[in-house]
């Protein structure tokens, strides 16, 4: 797991670390001190600690203009042990929208697993977005059964072409177009 970085390709547009508006912000990171780990397993230091035992984060861009962000993922959401989606939405989320974000990309090909509890704190992102939406992409299909399993998937976007998306190959703001098209569609 130490080899997973999240992904750079986009930090010549946007830094979190550089971002005064950020949770993240003023962080430093180191390239070879690593000090975070999931379970047994050492991460990447360029992985954003935000309270959560086994959970990852990475705001990869965000555009205060348009209301949106793309925010990446890696470990183990465990809502069921430690509440992760309490301290997702305390500690990141509610400082993103705080400033009008109110549409959220979420990736999640490196969630291993998902573990939930209720569903309060998915319901209060979702009220809290009003007309925007949450889009979860490219999530593992046994993450997205137990979302479902547990109705997170009528707060969220999950599934579908949203599974299918080749999110590194485009820019952040095709990427925004391109969930937000799929979402029109859903929708129609």
């Amino acid at each position: 797991m130490h080899d997973l970085e999240p992904h750079y390709a986009w930090l010549n547009q946007y830094s979190a670390s550089k971002d005064s508006k950020s949770p993240f912000y003023g962080r430093e990171y180191s390239e070879f001190y690593f000090e975070h780990t999931v379970y047994n397993h050492l991460i990447h230091p360029q992985w954003d600690h935000f309270g959560s035992n086994t959970l990852y984060i990475k705001i990869l861009f965000v555009d205060y203009a348009e209301g949106f962000c793309i925010i990446e993922l890696i470990g183990e959401w465990n809502d069921a042990l430690y509440n992760d989606i309490m301290q997702l939405k305390r500690e990141v989320l509610e400082i993103l929208m705080d400033c009008r974000i109110n549409r959220f990309v979420i990736i999640g090909e490196n969630v291993m697993n998902f573990h939930a509890s209720d569903d309060s704190y998915y319901e209060e992102w979702f009220q809290d977005v009003e007309d925007g939406w949450i889009a979860f992409v490219n999530f593992r299909e046994h993450v997205l059964q137990e979302l479902r399993s547990n109705g997170i998937d009528y707060y969220v976007n999950i599934g579908g072409n949203l599974d299918d998306i080749s999110w590194r190959k485009l820019g952040p703001r095709q990427l925004y177009k391109a969930i937000e098209d799929l979402l029109v569609k859903r929708l129609d």
